[in-house]
């Protein structure tokens, strides 16, 4: 830890706290300065805003871009920011936004109405010869029209009812013209991103620290947040820190801020010492295991459905978790805008799951798995680094569907071989599966062959020969993201959940929030409507 830098007082503070001797009382008005130590389990991968749903990059892109509309994670209302007003025709395909004067990215060019427009141009078409992906929160979107400097107006092939939330996600984070014409491969270079937030990348060491720094001409933030003009900070630093033991031990002892990913089993020991625990909901799919029914050990849904019955989702919660995890309802989270509770779907049945796996053909031999025509029911299933705990979720599982003569092996989720063998449905029948977004796009994002593709379908993600493609699924998908109706739209996302436990596509475990620890003289911080932290209103009681 002798990287660290950090002045006497937080950790004086932070000893006289764990001696049980001081209490804390929040300042009544931000204290300004100070540099906030925040630890992180991964590094940043890419910085491409479409790519910010990696935690670890939405947690820089949120420091450092604005959005055109901010979604109260209070209400879930979409609010002004960027854009002081909008308006959209009755069947949602054209949608116009009027820019607040005066915005500027750190470089000094003006965020403008066609500053705005070759963001989204390049978000909902994507860049090909710059390999720049289409963003999964924008559908059916056609082309941009400047109508002057401070108006744009963008059109959409088929209605696209999720587009205004879309505008207020980590994946519509607005950059400078210069970093949209840089290729993929250049923005993981958190340098390279230039926005419009309270705070700029002023250093990197890649892969192990990003320094932000606050820009004291900033005077944009959301129209209704609590704070306003510059940041009460003078930077984060933000460190790269993979060892749970080690962030939340800097932590109690001073030396660090806030750390992100704090273990189930370490709250109670941050509560007892008066460091909160922050578990902010990501309100979409859920932590799930997601089948690719190319493979021929799971193309049977008698297979899909006995292994669904054979998960004891209450024991993984119940062993692993704390109550800030619930145990999945249905495919997204009750918090999750069209949830249905599907329990009665989701039943743990051991003997119902044995018998359809006899049904199936799947017969027990002397070693206790069950085989046909020779053929072991074995399967594969890689860790997911950023899920909590995912390895011990996984290795519980595999234990539960052994207790039914069925193999799962769990590999290393920093194996070399992992990225294109999720991608190969024969090497992996099964895939660790959550994403956060307040909106019903967000299952068609988890599911749809274009987007990320959970059950690699013909025609999806995938560059294998895949054969298998549900199209009343797809359309389901799509439907939902072109329905404008509010009330139908919910109900088909209600139509698409029961349709994915009734094919067992997916196995639901527990809705995933983030959950952060802070020190009791962090002040101020708060979190977007799906989880990522927002430092451009925190402060340090004590620096």
């Amino acid at each position: 830890m002798t990287r660290f830098r950090f002045s006497p007082l937080p950790r004086a503070l932070a000893f006289a706290l764990l001696a049980g001797s001081l209490t804390v009382h929040a300042a009544e008005t931000p204290v300004k300065g100070g540099t906030l130590i925040y630890l992180e389990q991964q590094a940043h991968t890419n910085l491409y805003p479409p790519a910010g749903g990696f935690y670890p990059n939405g947690g820089i892109l949120n420091q450092i871009t604005d959005k055109l509309t901010w979604q109260n994670p209070e209400t879930l209302q979409v609010e002004p920011w960027i854009a002081e007003s909008w308006s959209s025709n009755a069947d949602k395909t054209e949608y116009t936004f009027k820019i607040r004067p005066g915005v500027t990215f750190s470089d000094g060019t003006v965020l403008d109405a066609n500053a705005v427009a070759k963001n989204f141009d390049t978000y909902g078409l994507g860049n090909k010869a710059q390999r720049l992906p289409v963003s999964e929160v924008i559908n059916n979107y056609d082309h941009s029209e400047v109508i002057d400097p401070l108006t744009v107006k963008f059109y959409f092939k088929k209605p696209s009812p999720g587009f205004l939330q879309g505008t207020a996600t980590i994946g519509s984070g607005l950059v400078s013209l210069s970093t949209l014409a840089r290729n993929f491969d250049q923005l993981g270079d958190a340098r390279h991103i230039i926005g419009s937030g309270p705070f700029v990348v002023s250093d990197e060491k890649l892969g192990r620290e990003v320094d932000l720094t606050a820009r004291k001409d900033y005077h944009w933030g959301p129209k209704n947040g609590r704070h306003q003009g510059p940041a009460s900070l003078d930077g984060i630093k933000i460190i790269v820190t993979p060892e749970d033991s080690v962030r939340i031990g800097a932590l109690l002892a001073g030396q660090a801020d806030i750390i992100r990913q704090a273990q189930a089993y370490d709250e109670k020991q941050a509560k007892d010492q008066n460091f909160p625990i922050y578990a902010a909901p990501t309100r979409g799919v859920n932590d799930s295991i997601s089948f690719r029914p190319d493979n021929p050990l799971v193309s049977d849904i008698r297979v899909r459905q006995a292994l669904l019955h054979a998960t004891n989702a209450k024991q993984v919660v119940d062993t692993l978790f704390s109550p800030n995890y619930p145990q999945a309802k249905s495919v997204i989270a009750a918090s999750a805008a069209g949830f249905v509770d599907l329990s009665d779907k989701l039943k743990f049945d051991p003997e119902q799951a044995k018998k359809l796996l006899d049904e199936a053909g799947w017969k027990a031999d002397a070693s206790g798995i069950r085989a046909r025509e020779g053929k072991p029911l074995a399967l594969t299933v890689y860790e997911s680094l950023p899920q909590p705990q995912n390895k011990e979720v996984l290795q519980l599982i595999a234990q539960q569907w052994r207790q039914v003569g069925v193999a799962l092996t769990v590999k290393a989720g920093d194996a070399g071989s992992k990225t294109l063998d999720n991608l190969d449905p024969l090497k992996t029948p099964l895939t660790v599966s959550e994403v956060g977004r307040a909106d019903p796009d967000v299952v068609k994002s988890q599911f749809y062959p274009a987007n990320r593709d959970a059950l690699l379908q013909k025609g999806g993600s995938s560059d294998k020969v895949q054969q298998f493609r549900d199209d009343k699924l797809n359309a389901l998908l799509l439907a939902i993201s072109a329905e404008v109706d509010p009330a139908k739209r919910l109900q088909l996302t209600g139509d698409a959940q029961r349709y994915l436990l009734d094919n067992a596509y997916v196995i639901p475990i527990f809705e995933e929030p983030q959950v952060f620890a802070g020190a009791p003289w962090l002040k101020g911080v708060r979190f977007e409507a799906v989880g990522r932290p927002a430092f451009y209103g925190a402060w340090l009681e004590k620096h």
